[in-house]
């Protein structure tokens, strides 16, 4: 990945040199989570998103002295987990490993009913439109970045960000089946 956003700021030291194991460690520990988090809104499923951060950790590992806090670390782990999670989907669409699928988060005592309906809606959603959202709004990352690391231009990522919004209000609100399609037109007069 090239220098398209600052190192994350969990990594210790002046850009431009490798990751020391102290480093690396520290890095993994201050962003294991928030990746996770990340991953989890992407793919919908807390059992998956640990299980393909923590391989993209263990590639990360074994590059570290590839990977240049210049070269945003963090952002690197993400897309791998990220091509990671499309891997495994493409695997288990093609019948070799459905069992992949099955895990669903542990419920936690007395969610809010909104979080729920939003977490409903968001699994809802295509995968590219629910990824752009979460890299956007939860990531805090730029159209610009989004396009850089999903390798879409910047007007599909706006097409994208704006459908999907429009879906996640039809979801929560109502009047929104999970194969209902917004229009271009649609989002222009809603």
């Amino acid at each position: 990945m090239t220098g398209r956003m600052a190192a994350a700021p969990s990594v210790p030291g002046e850009g431009g040199d490798a990751l020391d194991r102290e480093e690396f460690t520290s890095f993994y520990a201050s962003s294991f989570p928030r990746l996770v988090g990340q991953l989890y809104a992407m793919t919908g499923d807390q059992a998956e998103a640990q299980d393909v951060v923590q391989e993209a950790f263990v590639r990360a590992w074994a590059r570290r002295s590839k990977i240049d806090r210049a070269q945003a670390p963090e952002a690197w782990v993400r897309v791998t987990a990220w091509r990671i999670a499309a891997s495994r989907w493409r695997r288990a669409r093609n019948g070799a490993r459905l069992i992949l699928l099955t895990a669903r988060p542990e419920s936690t005592e007395g969610p809010d009913p909104g979080r729920v309906a939003f977490v409903d809606a968001l699994r809802k959603l295509p995968a590219e439109q629910r990824r752009a959202l979460v890299l956007y709004h939860l990531c805090d990352l730029t159209v610009d970045q989004i396009a850089a690391e999903t390798g879409a231009r910047p007007g599909t990522v706006k097409a994208r960000l704006a459908r999907g919004r429009q879906m996640l209000r039809l979801y929560i609100w109502g009047a929104a089946t999970p194969t209902a399609e917004v229009t271009d037109r649609e989002i222009s007069n809603g």
